[in-house]
């Protein structure tokens, strides 16, 4: 694969996981219990910060002339219907929304480390990615806190 190409692949992988963490926070809002409103301001930071990395994310696809991924990933599309299934039998409580938001965080993770792996990625990629993976990074590590107070 030329290089070009492979860099708008990896560009694309991180734009749908960044759409899959906007999805699954808009799913989590709508879930919210009135007692756990608390959580909306928290979820709607986390769906502007994935707006915002998928905006650079964007600017970056623009300059190689790649076409932007409007969807989501097959993984997160079979990771929300597994979270619907699941609330079916668990309930939609704040401990089970919570771990459905780290499964999430964790997958991101899991994605910006695929990416990372790039051979030949140019440096300014490299830093680009390793900023907002630490930036994903800070958000899982909060809502792994805020779930182990509900364990």
């Amino acid at each position: 694969m030329e290089k070009s190409k492979e860099i708008i692949e990896v560009l694309n992988d991180l734009v749908m996981i960044n759409n899959d963490r906007v999805e699954g926070y808009e799913k989590a809002v709508k879930e919210l219990k009135p007692e756990d409103q608390d959580l909306k301001s928290l979820f709607d930071h986390m769906i502007v910060e994935s707006q915002q990395i998928k905006s650079d994310l964007v600017q970056e696809l623009q300059v190689l002339h790649g076409e932007v991924e409007k969807g989501t990933s097959e993984m997160g599309k079979i990771y929300r219907g597994w979270m619907n299934l699941k609330a079916i039998f668990t309930g939609d409580s704040r401990h089970t929304i919570l771990s459905n938001c780290e499964y999430g965080e964790d997958s991101a993770q899991k994605a910006y480390d695929k990416a990372l792996e790039t051979e030949k990625l140019p440096a300014f990629l490299r830093e680009m990615f390793m900023n907002q993976k630490a930036a994903l990074k800070a958000s899982h590590d909060e809502i792994k806190d805020l779930r182990n107070e509900y364990v």
